[in-house]
């Protein structure tokens, strides 16, 4: 099977598809172009299945090349038989490219490798052909000053065979598939046992096939943590049967001795290896869900909607240092800062609050945005009795800080704001973050930002093309003004890389703001593929051209003039236009594809279009509650902050989020958090019960009684 033809089977396409999709890849196209402006080539396949398909070419590409590197290693050793070149050719992951090749890798020095110096291979061979004869009388003809009894010659021939069962691939295919239908992962406490959060897994034991994900996970913290022993157990009768069952012929002396070597070779060599090759795939597809999860919830979080036309005030809490404070207008540029003591004396409490209240009037402020972190409870208290003060429209909400101190100790934070101290930083991002949580997370690393589990524990360059991938995608779908984008949002524009972002930002300091989308092509590196990638994602208001507000692409530029001249309207009535005309005899009339008709026909119709304004708005509060005043049964609006395997984190409005189980979601069975919930998303939850000494809190989303 062709790499294209797998990838038609595997994802379910036709292969004019897969085809298109591949060569759009192989042009060096990116995957928000493809997705958004070449549907017609691949029938309008979404941006993530776009990724998962370029992601397993790629993996396929790679086994075709290990597999033609195999080939050729094992025919220069002139050791390539048909029967080794059909089992290269159905071999369809690496870990079976392996198995096969296994037997001509060059080794380092082995029992088996010191027995062949000594000229024992023959007998070896003679025995593990277990025609009839004794070994031991075999053996005699062996006997040199290297090997002075007959003992030392069979031990020789032993190690021989064990290392040759060793190396069978459908031993080691076999085991692998046993372990992982009828294998147990165990764990047993490292050391004495002492309170931790691994406590759960000191005694330990759960069939493979069973083990979930995050426990795979917590397990392989608990190990490095040096907590935990781990292991794989297999019935060593079952892991023996297999190899005997490959290995031994007849039933003589010579049988008998390939049976013992093979127990040898099943214990010393061929378990440990499958123990570790179990546990790795058990870690790679754990590692691949935690992905997964994370880019999911990155996705929703990236994809908040912006709290826009308001003056913020963003509160970063702290004890000793006090509270820092930052003032930001509707488009973010800092108005005023200052640092305030909530959590000491009354005096200090009292001289925060005028200059609060202060900064309230001076400003017209709207919304506050608290950061979660240390002295965020306090701080909230504080916040709460200011919005009651003051009354409406004045409201607070908590937003997550994570990443906040990575972002404002960076190298962009001291360009952007060299006058402000690090603490100062981290109160503009806490207040940017509620006006437009996709602006201002691009500028923090995806795994800091704190919305998966276990994310420290990932592979960084799969975790890293992951979730670099999700804000590609999101950052795409919003757009950007070309004339007010950071270089951060800039760089994750396709077909715009940080050098090309920088230049961007340079030309409009320099020449003023882009008057058109045709102007980008002026910028120092911005290129014809350039400028093919990026121009539609590039919003450009102060345009007299009124498609470089949109979505359209400038290629499109003449097929809007035409529809708009076809149906004798202008962009402000095409909605009304379009309701019961034939698109597709449009289409064909104007010499395009129907998705590309029919997303000019969107985007004429809002020009300047977010995405994110279709969303539910975020949850404002106006009082706040502490864990004491919750009670059992209690009905709360909360929202989501993370989703993870066995369940998802509630924001009800007290400083400690609560968990809804994965059993408490819904009267529905459910395989994960995410068919139902999304990062982000306000829920209706009843509290079931409270634990004042750990600080939890157990919420459930089925109503009681």
């Amino acid at each position: 099977m062709t790499i294209m033809q797998q990838l038609c089977t595997e994802f379910g396409l036709q292969a004019w598809q897969v085809e298109n999709v591949i060569a759009l890849i192989d042009e060096g196209n990116t995957i928000p172009f493809i997705a958004r402006y070449r549907k017609e080539q691949h029938g309008t396949l979404d941006d993530q299945v776009l990724r998962d398909l370029d992601e397993r070419l790629g993996y396929l590409r790679n086994l075709q090349k290990r597999r033609e590197e195999v080939h050729a290693a094992i025919e220069a050793q002139e050791k390539l038989t048909p029967e080794i070149e059909q089992a290269l050719e159905k071999a369809v992951t690496l870990a079976e490219i392996e198995d096969i090749y296994r037997p001509f890798k060059p080794k380092r020095r082995t029992r088996a490798s010191m027995a062949k110096e000594k000229g024992l291979e023959p007998l070896a061979l003679a025995i593990f052909a277990q025609e009839k004869g004794a070994p031991a009388d075999m053996a005699a003809d062996y006997i040199t000053d290297e090997v002075p009894s007959i003992e030392d010659a069979l031990q020789g021939a032993s190690d021989i065979i064990a290392e040759m069962i060793s190396d069978e691939a459908n031993i080691r295919r076999r085991l692998r598939n046993l372990c992982s239908v009828v294998g147990e992962l165990v764990a047993k406490a490292a050391k004495k046992e002492e309170d931790s959060v691994y406590a759960d897994y000191y005694d330990y034991r759960e069939p493979i096939k069973k083990v979930a994900d995050h426990r795979v996970l917590a397990i392989n913290r608990g190990e490095r943590e040096e907590f935990l022993r781990v292991s794989v157990a297999l019935e060593q009768a079952k892991g023996y049967f297999v190899v005997h069952s490959e290995s031994v012929r007849g039933d003589n002396a010579c049988s008998e001795f390939v049976r013992a070597a093979g127990i040898d070779a099943y214990d010393r060599l061929i378990f440990p290896s499958i123990e570790r090759e179990v546990r790795a795939i058990l870690t790679e597809k754990a590692n691949a869900a935690a992905i997964r999860n994370f880019a999911v919830n990155l996705r929703e979080l990236l994809l908040q909607p912006p709290v826009k036309g308001k003056v913020a005030l963003g509160l970063d809490p702290g004890y000793r240092t006090g509270c820092k404070v930052a003032v930001v207008d509707a488009t973010g540029r800092v108005l005023d800062t200052n640092v305030i003591y909530v959590t000491q004396s009354k005096g200090q409490y009292e001289s925060a609050k005028t200059l609060i209240l202060g900064l309230i009037r001076k400003h017209s402020i709207e919304i506050i945005a608290i950061g979660n972190g240390t002295a965020s409870r306090e701080t909230e208290a504080f916040a709460a009795e200011i919005v009651r003060e003051v009354g409406e429209p004045l409201a607070y909400m908590i937003v997550n800080e994570a990443g906040a101190s990575v972002y404002s100790a960076s190298k962009l934070a001291a360009e952007e704001f060299p006058q402000f101290d690090v603490s100062i930083r981290s109160a503009v991002s806490i207040a940017r973050r509620l006006q437009d949580p996709l602006a201002e997370l691009v500028k923090i690393e995806p795994k800091a930002i704190g919305v998966g589990q276990y994310q420290h524990d990932m592979p960084k360059k799969e975790l890293e093309t992951a979730l670099g991938g999700v804000v590609e995608d999101c950052v795409n779908a919003v757009g950007a003004d070309v004339n007010t984008a950071s270089v951060p949002l800039l760089t994750h524009i396709a077909g715009v890389n940080s050098a090309i972002a920088k230049n961007i930002v340079i030309y409009r300091e320099e020449n003023g703001a882009f008057a058109s989308r045709a102007a980008l092509k002026k910028v120092p590196k911005l290129g014809a593929k350039a400028f093919e990638q990026c121009a539609g994602f590039l919003r450009v208001p102060e345009s007299k051209n009124a498609f470089d507000n949109t979505g359209v692409h400038p290629e499109s530029y003449e097929i809007a003039k035409a529809l708009l001249a076809e149906l004798g309207c202008t962009a402000a009535d095409i909605a009304q236009k379009t309701q019961d005309i034939d698109v597709g005899a449009l289409a064909e009339k104007l010499g395009c594809g129907v998705p590309t008709l029919q997303d000019i026909i969107k985007e004429l119709a809002k020009p300047g279009r977010d995405p994110r304004d279709e969303l539910p708005p975020p949850m404002l509060r106006t009082d706040v509650l502490k864990m004491e005043d919750l009670a059992a049964g209690m009905e709360l609006l909360g929202t989501v902050r993370n989703v993870i395997d066995f369940g998802a984190f509630i924001d009800i409005g007290v400083h400690q989020d609560g968990l809804v189980h994965v059993s408490r979601i819904t009267n529905k069975f459910i395989k994960h958090p995410s068919e139902v919930l999304k990062v982000g998303q306000v829920v209706t939850v009843w509290v079931m019960s409270i634990d004042l000494q750990k600080q939890r809190i157990a919420l459930t989303m089925k109503k009681p009684g």
